[in-house]
């Protein structure tokens, strides 16, 4: 399929064959009939990304404070990594259209295939010929209804919105500054709740057009006329709301709002314009700011937009998807006219041109619509507990080992291409001699699109099934979110593939079990999880110095890991897992792999609200390890502190940088470091070479099972207060 995309490094637009998304449960896959492009927000997108990197630089401040912080985190090369692959890759453009149900997802039964749907969401109402939509960002077309009026959907929401936070009522006056698309809506929707309307643009075409709409008066905000208009209007008192619908870098806009409201009105910013507030205009009238987000409740939230969990009626009346439904009937019943915004209806395949039309300013409009080829002819406590760890059961005689032919390329398919994926495997592996990216397989086309572009890959999909299939394919890079590891990598080895799956294996003992049955089921036990840093360089380098360990050994690792930013999909633990869960396993193999053997129990304890923990791990020999994981750390110290002591010796790491030893001689690395070298270069070499030979994987089964096992065993003993032991069952 088709799809209007942009490089937001050079600038670049462009329509893209991408591959067709699946029809995930919880939605449905929608062929676009007409997508509305949004003339404010998308432009101020489209512009950006033709900015230098300065200009992108200061324009967001807010990242470049983020890159700042991951650069003290995680080291300048990986950072520049990180932020040029996100600059470097094609972004989607859209987020309102309307369009037909072509296929129907699980657990969905308000639409079927056929019914036409108005779409919203900048991840799933793109400029594509096809998208995935889930169920609270959808809703049904009234009959009668033109499609593309219904394409309207969500502008007309986020012009809902934020009339609903101005409250109007009954005979009051509203001041809309900015005209534009969403400033016509506003003026529409606020006449049809019977308030008198005065709009303020300095373009005439547009203050003409929201007058023929409703307005009572328009004019030039920097002319008399609409501070006169307000004073008739108003019998001088002022206008009870403002709706600032305007962009740009003037503070005009909020300076012409203090001095037209009236005593303790209302003012509303929905656009993306400056907000330096006069104080004195501001606090002498008491006026009350507010600001509009988006289409309505349920914005950001990824439970309501991704996992459909809708707010109930009673405590929250207008969500994102009643607030799309409304607009909709008030369109279809004619209280509110969009076809006298439709300035233009462009070919879908001429996306460019209208962008640069836009753009250069040749074409003016308020609303530009792209038809789709199939509408071409349209104009319109107990005790200490115990938990098993599972026993590998290898099938007869031995070990899977596929056999390849000699000479012949490791062949790969990656599924998944998040950032960890572009950012930390795939630059090694693309320049590697000897490996073949073959698939890339994810659920969402434009990226899979991105990673077939950047690395190389032959083929882009988001059919799992296919790659599974395909004979030729050597090994399966499983790189997804937490909650589908186990799933994945069952079905991978189930297919015959060595397996590479980014930790955690498993978030639950059941998946655990699931995927050791797998094992003895196939026959195949080629299994590697991403626990990369015993593979770090400078940490091999470390314990080598160490030398050969006689007597009981002490480590204590100290893990700063920070605080999540909101809405990250980490702290959906209802389906992702605890944050320890999803990585823990990464410091646990680390102390096992430093002290040589798996642990014997767990003793798990946590600050309030479980943010801060303290994990205790007992091995045979009656070493120990100590786990610190914290987030309510300094963001400037070092993630990864680590000490071991044992036999008069002690080694220490500082995160990844520098390490040294201590005993009858000293040994320090170098202080200047290339890079803060966690691991995962070597053990993608470590992985490609037992797939090329049919060697052992570089990581014992056993090994990768007891660290799920005993990551597992933390949140068990945080729920029972008490040391867990970790048996092995035969």
């Amino acid at each position: 399929m088709k799809q209007v995309v942009q490089n937001y490094k050079s600038g670049e637009l462009a329509v893209l064959d991408v591959p067709v998304p699946g029809c995930k449960p919880g939605g449905v896959l929608v062929r676009s009939a007409f997508s509305l492009i949004s003339t404010g927000t998308e432009l101020m997108k489209v512009s950006e990304a033709g900015m230098s990197m300065l200009g992108k630089a200061r324009s967001r401040p807010d990242q470049v404070a983020k890159v700042m912080q991951s650069v003290a985190t995680n080291g300048l090369p990986a950072t520049y990594r990180k932020v040029m692959g996100k600059l470097d890759s094609y972004t989607p453009l859209g987020y309102s259209l309307c369009g037909v149900v072509e296929q129907v997802g699980a657990g969905i039964d308000d639409v079927k295939v056929g019914d036409l749907v108005a779409c919203a969401g900048n991840e799933h109402a793109l400029h594509a010929e096809l998208n995935w939509v889930p169920k609270n960002l959808y809703a049904p077309v009234p009959d009668g209804l033109a499609p593309q009026h219904a394409a309207f959907g969500t502008v007309g929401s986020i012009a809902m919105q934020g009339v609903r936070q101005g409250e109007p009522q009954l005979g009051e006056v509203a001041l809309v500054i900015g005209l534009g698309l969403i400033g016509q809506l506003v003026v529409q929707l606020l006449v049809a709740s019977g308030v008198r309307v005065v709009g303020a643009d300095p373009d005439p075409v547009r203050c003409e057009l929201a007058e023929r709409l409703g307005a009572a008066a328009c004019g030039d905000p920097a002319s008399a006329a609409v501070e006169a208009a307000v004073a008739e209007l108003t019998d001088g008192h002022g206008v009870d709301q403002v709706y600032l619908a305007a962009g740009g870098g003037s503070n005009q806009p909020v300076e012409l709002a203090a001095r037209l409201c009236r005593d303790r009105g209302r003012v509303v910013d929905i656009g993306k314009c400056r907000l330096d507030l006069p104080w004195n205009a501001y606090y002498e009238k008491e006026l009350d700011v507010r600001f509009s987000r988006s289409y309505g409740p349920g914005r950001y939230d990824p439970e309501y937009e991704l996992e459909g969990r809708d707010y109930p009626i009673g405590y929250v009346r207008w969500t994102e998807r009643r607030n799309l439904a409304c607009f909709l009937d008030l369109v279809a019943r004619g209280s509110v006219d969009v076809e006298p915004l439709v300035s233009h209806i462009a070919d879908f395949d001429d996306a460019v041109e209208t962008y640069q039309r836009l753009k250069d300013g040749e074409l003016k409009a308020v609303a530009v619509l792209f038809r789709y080829p199939e509408h071409a002819g349209e104009a319109e406590e107990a005790g200490a507990p115990t938990v098993a760890v599972p026993a590998v059961k290898r099938p007869a005689g031995g070990a899977s080992t596929p056999t390849r032919a000699a000479k012949t390329p490791v062949r790969l398919a990656f599924v998944g291409a998040g950032n960890y994926a572009t950012s930390m495997l795939l630059p090694h592996l693309a320049q590697r001699e000897g490996v073949e990216l073959s698939t890339v397989v994810t659920t969402t086309a434009l990226s899979a699109a991105n990673a077939q572009r950047k690395f190389g890959f032959a083929e882009a999909t988001t059919d799992l099934d296919a790659v599974l299939g395909d004979k030729s394919i050597d090994a399966v890079f499983v790189v997804t979110r937490h909650s589908s590891h186990a799933e994945l990598t069952r079905k991978a080895l189930h297919a015959g593939k060595t397996v590479f799956v980014e930790k955690p294996l498993a978030l639950t003992e059941d998946e655990l079990a699931g995927v050791l049955a797998a094992v003895e089921e196939s026959g195949n036990d080629r299994l590697q999880v991403g626990f990369n840093r015993r593979f770090a360089p400078l940490l091999q380098e470390a314990k080598k110095r160490f030398g050969t360990r006689t007597g009981p050994a002490s480590l204590r690792y100290l893990v700063n890991a920070g605080r999540l930013q909101h809405g990250s999909w980490y702290l959906q633990q209802g389906t992702e897992g605890s944050r320890f869960a999803g990585e823990g396993g990464h410091f646990i193999d680390t102390a096992s792999w430093l002290l040589e053997a798996d642990p014997v129990s767990v003793y798990a304890v946590a600050t309030s609200g479980h943010e801060d923990l303290q994990v205790v791990l007992r091995y045979p020999d009656g070493s120990t390890a100590t786990i610190s994981y914290v987030t309510t750390g300094a963001p400037g110290f070092p993630k990864e502190t680590l000490d071991l002591v044992a036999d008069g010796k002690v080694l220490r790491l500082d995160d990844f940088v520098r390490a040294s030893v201590y005993g009858r001689k000293k040994w320090v690395s170098s202080r200047l470091p290339k890079a803060r070298d966690k691991g995962q270069e070597a053990e993608l070499a470590a992985f490609i070479k037992a797939v090329r030979t049919g060697g052992p994987m570089p990581v014992p089964l056993e090994s990768l099972v007891a660290t799920t096992a005993a990551t597992l065993a933390v949140q068990t003993g945080l729920a029972g207060g008490a040391p867990v032991t970790l048996e092995n069952t035969p």
